[in-house]
């Protein structure tokens, strides 16, 4: 089982997002307020705290958000999910793995810093089945 570091929004994609502490998500359609919900299969993105501290330990001042993530998680090996997997998130959230890793389009300032980028190969994206609260501290985990 895993839980929430932190819950990410930007008002416009391209953006890294913010901390806004606690949020909700939407039945088929993804985080609230967020510009990346919407209705399709990538409706929400999680990246562990654990992919983000290897960006860390490459010299680099990042943090939860900074890779355009809505949920960062801790305690649980997000890429190895496979497609189809339930997470329960929260209390009463549920959502489905539709996509493991993306294919960044431009390099972005992460990218140019490093000379890599986890979101690309870490990230997952789920899409919401069951809206409900969420909030740092909340529990992630796979239901069976």
């Amino acid at each position: 089982m895993g839980k929430i570091i932190a819950v990410c929004t930007s008002p416009k994609k391209g953006q890294r997002k913010k901390n806004i502490n606690q949020g909700m998500l939407v039945a088929e359609h993804g985080l609230q307020d967020d510009a990346h919900a919407g209705p399709w299969h990538r409706q929400v993105s999680l990246l562990a705290m654990e992919s983000i501290k290897k960006m860390q330990d490459a010299g680099l001042k990042v943090g939860p958000g900074d890779f355009a993530e809505n949920l960062t998680t801790e305690g649980i090996d997000l890429p190895v999910l496979p497609l189809g997997t339930k997470l329960r998130i929260g209390e009463t959230a549920v959502g489905e793995v539709t996509q493991i890793g993306k294919e960044c389009h431009t390099r972005c300032a992460i990218f140019h810093q490093a000379g890599d980028c986890v979101m690309p190969k870490e990230g997952i994206f789920i899409r919401v089945l069951l809206g409900g609260p969420v909030q740092v501290g909340d529990a992630v985990e796979v239901i069976p």
